[in-house]
Protein backbone atom coordinates (compact mmCIF):
# COMPACT_ATOMS: atom_id res chain seq x y z
CA UNK A 1 0.00 0.00 0.00
CA UNK A 2 1.46 3.03 1.35
CA UNK A 3 4.36 1.30 2.92
CA UNK A 4 7.95 2.60 0.97
CA UNK A 5 11.31 0.99 1.30
CA UNK A 6 13.50 3.02 3.09
CA UNK A 7 17.38 2.92 2.92
CA UNK A 8 18.26 0.91 5.88
CA UNK A 9 15.60 -1.57 5.22
CA UNK A 10 12.58 -0.24 7.43
CA UNK A 11 9.46 0.00 6.20
CA UNK A 12 8.31 3.30 6.34
CA UNK A 13 4.78 4.86 5.97
CA UNK A 14 4.85 8.09 3.74
CA UNK A 15 8.72 7.84 3.73
CA UNK A 16 8.24 10.13 6.78
CA UNK A 17 12.17 10.39 8.16
CA UNK A 18 14.42 13.00 10.70
CA UNK A 19 15.30 14.47 7.34
CA UNK A 20 11.91 15.27 5.91
CA UNK A 21 10.85 16.69 9.62
CA UNK A 22 14.04 18.82 9.54
CA UNK A 23 13.49 20.19 6.16
CA UNK A 24 9.53 20.56 7.25
CA UNK A 25 10.78 22.41 10.32
CA UNK A 26 13.25 24.66 8.43
CA UNK A 27 10.57 25.73 5.77
CA UNK A 28 7.87 26.19 7.94
CA UNK A 29 10.50 28.66 10.40
CA UNK A 30 11.46 30.50 7.00
CA UNK A 31 7.49 30.74 5.88
CA UNK A 32 7.05 32.34 9.49
CA UNK A 33 10.28 34.51 9.32
CA UNK A 34 8.74 35.68 6.04
CA UNK A 35 5.42 36.10 7.16
CA UNK A 36 6.73 38.18 9.89
CA UNK A 37 8.87 40.37 7.47
CA UNK A 38 6.25 40.63 4.83
CA UNK A 39 3.66 41.45 7.40
CA UNK A 40 6.21 44.80 9.00
CA UNK A 41 7.21 45.36 5.22
CA UNK A 42 3.53 45.07 3.18
CA UNK A 43 0.91 44.74 5.95
CA UNK A 44 1.75 47.72 8.37
CA UNK A 45 2.03 50.37 5.35
CA UNK A 46 -1.74 48.96 4.20
CA UNK A 47 -2.99 49.40 7.71
CA UNK A 48 -1.14 52.73 7.57
CA UNK A 49 -2.87 53.59 4.34
CA UNK A 50 -6.27 51.96 5.94
CA UNK A 51 -5.74 54.26 9.11
CA UNK A 52 -5.41 57.84 7.25
CA UNK A 53 -8.23 56.74 4.57
CA UNK A 54 -10.54 56.45 7.69
CA UNK A 55 -9.29 59.67 9.56
CA UNK A 56 -9.54 60.97 6.50
CA UNK A 57 -13.09 59.77 5.40
CA UNK A 58 -14.10 60.89 9.18
CA UNK A 59 -12.58 64.37 9.28
CA UNK A 60 -14.34 64.34 5.65
CA UNK A 61 -17.63 63.31 7.37
CA UNK A 62 -17.12 65.98 10.42
CA UNK A 63 -16.49 68.81 7.23
CA UNK A 64 -19.81 67.52 5.95
CA UNK A 65 -21.81 67.76 9.23
CA UNK A 66 -20.33 71.27 9.66
CA UNK A 67 -20.78 72.22 6.13
CA UNK A 68 -24.63 70.86 6.42
CA UNK A 69 -24.66 73.45 10.31
CA UNK A 70 -23.57 76.17 8.50
CA UNK A 71 -25.91 75.26 5.44
CA UNK A 72 -28.95 75.07 7.81
CA UNK A 73 -27.64 78.39 9.58
CA UNK A 74 -27.51 79.98 6.58
CA UNK A 75 -30.92 79.43 5.49
CA UNK A 76 -32.17 80.03 8.91
CA UNK A 77 -30.60 83.52 8.26
CA UNK A 78 -31.89 83.96 5.02
CA UNK A 79 -35.23 82.92 6.03
CA UNK A 80 -34.99 85.51 8.99
CA UNK A 81 -33.49 88.13 6.42
CA UNK A 82 -36.67 87.56 3.88
CA UNK A 83 -38.86 87.92 6.55
CA UNK A 84 -37.35 90.94 7.86
CA UNK A 85 -37.49 92.23 4.34
CA UNK A 86 -41.05 91.60 4.05
CA UNK A 87 -41.83 93.33 7.17
CA UNK A 88 -39.68 96.42 6.13
CA UNK A 89 -41.86 96.46 2.82
CA UNK A 90 -44.89 96.33 4.26
CA UNK A 91 -43.54 99.47 6.25
CA UNK A 92 -42.60 101.39 3.18
CA UNK A 93 -46.04 101.07 1.59
CA UNK A 94 -48.14 101.44 4.68
CA UNK A 95 -45.71 104.85 4.94
CA UNK A 96 -46.00 105.47 1.01
CA UNK A 97 -50.00 105.23 1.90
CA UNK A 98 -49.77 107.14 4.58
CA UNK A 99 -48.23 109.95 2.51
CA UNK A 100 -50.35 109.54 -0.55
CA UNK A 101 -53.10 109.93 2.04
CA UNK A 102 -51.97 113.24 3.37
CA UNK A 103 -51.36 114.26 -0.25
CA UNK A 104 -54.44 113.31 -1.08
CA UNK A 105 -56.23 115.38 2.01
CA UNK A 106 -54.08 118.47 0.80
CA UNK A 107 -54.71 118.31 -2.87
CA UNK A 108 -58.56 118.30 -1.73
CA UNK A 109 -58.64 121.20 1.15
CA UNK A 110 -56.22 123.41 -1.47
CA UNK A 111 -59.07 122.49 -3.84
CA UNK A 112 -61.84 123.70 -1.15
CA UNK A 113 -59.58 126.82 -0.68
CA UNK A 114 -59.11 127.72 -4.47
CA UNK A 115 -63.44 127.09 -4.86
CA UNK A 116 -64.14 129.12 -2.15
CA UNK A 117 -61.41 132.08 -3.07
CA UNK A 118 -63.51 131.39 -6.80
CA UNK A 119 -66.91 131.76 -4.65
CA UNK A 120 -65.89 134.77 -3.04
CA UNK A 121 -64.38 136.41 -5.90
CA UNK A 122 -67.76 135.55 -7.56
CA UNK A 123 -69.76 136.78 -5.15
CA UNK A 124 -67.76 140.15 -4.91
CA UNK A 125 -68.22 140.46 -8.74
CA UNK A 126 -71.72 139.62 -8.21
CA UNK A 127 -72.31 142.60 -5.62
CA UNK A 128 -70.37 145.11 -8.03
CA UNK A 129 -72.65 143.90 -10.58
CA UNK A 130 -75.62 144.30 -8.82
CA UNK A 131 -74.21 147.55 -7.45
CA UNK A 132 -73.82 149.03 -10.87
CA UNK A 133 -77.24 147.47 -12.04
CA UNK A 134 -78.68 149.92 -8.99
CA UNK A 135 -76.38 152.85 -10.57
CA UNK A 136 -78.35 152.31 -13.61
CA UNK A 137 -81.56 151.82 -12.31
CA UNK A 138 -81.00 155.00 -10.09
CA UNK A 139 -79.63 157.12 -12.99
CA UNK A 140 -82.56 155.30 -15.65
CA UNK A 141 -84.83 156.80 -12.50
CA UNK A 142 -83.55 160.19 -12.53
CA UNK A 143 -83.96 159.95 -16.15
CA UNK A 144 -87.42 158.91 -15.84
CA UNK A 145 -88.43 161.23 -12.91
CA UNK A 146 -86.42 164.10 -15.20
CA UNK A 147 -88.59 163.15 -17.72
CA UNK A 148 -92.18 163.16 -15.79
CA UNK A 149 -90.98 166.11 -13.97
CA UNK A 150 -90.94 168.05 -17.81
CA UNK A 151 -93.80 165.92 -18.75
CA UNK A 152 -95.82 167.10 -15.14
CA UNK A 153 -94.07 170.62 -15.72
CA UNK A 154 -95.26 170.99 -19.40
CA UNK A 155 -98.79 169.49 -18.75
CA UNK A 156 -99.85 171.17 -15.63
CA UNK A 157 -101.21 168.16 -14.13
CA UNK A 158 -103.54 167.27 -11.55
CA UNK A 159 -102.96 165.27 -9.00
CA UNK A 160 -104.69 162.50 -10.13
CA UNK A 161 -103.32 162.49 -13.64
CA UNK A 162 -99.75 162.60 -12.09
CA UNK A 163 -100.09 159.35 -9.90
CA UNK A 164 -101.83 157.71 -12.99
CA UNK A 165 -98.29 158.81 -15.29
CA UNK A 166 -95.99 157.49 -12.11
CA UNK A 167 -98.13 154.37 -12.21
CA UNK A 168 -97.72 153.88 -15.89
CA UNK A 169 -93.74 154.61 -15.41
CA UNK A 170 -93.32 152.48 -12.91
CA UNK A 171 -95.05 149.15 -15.08
CA UNK A 172 -92.85 150.10 -17.84
CA UNK A 173 -89.82 150.05 -15.77
CA UNK A 174 -90.75 146.53 -14.16
CA UNK A 175 -91.42 145.23 -10.64
CA UNK A 176 -87.72 143.40 -10.63
CA UNK A 177 -86.23 146.69 -10.61
CA UNK A 178 -87.53 147.92 -7.48
CA UNK A 179 -86.95 144.91 -5.80
CA UNK A 180 -83.55 144.69 -6.47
Amino acid sequence: MFLTESIDGVDRLFGLDLQLLVDAGIQLLAILVLFIGLSYLLFNPVRELLRKRQETIKKEMEDAAKDKEDAAKLRKDYEAKMRDVSKESEAILSETRKKALKKETEIVNEAREEAGRIMDRANREIELEKSKVRDEVKKEMIAVASAMAGRIVTASMDEAKQNELIEDTLKEMGDETWQN
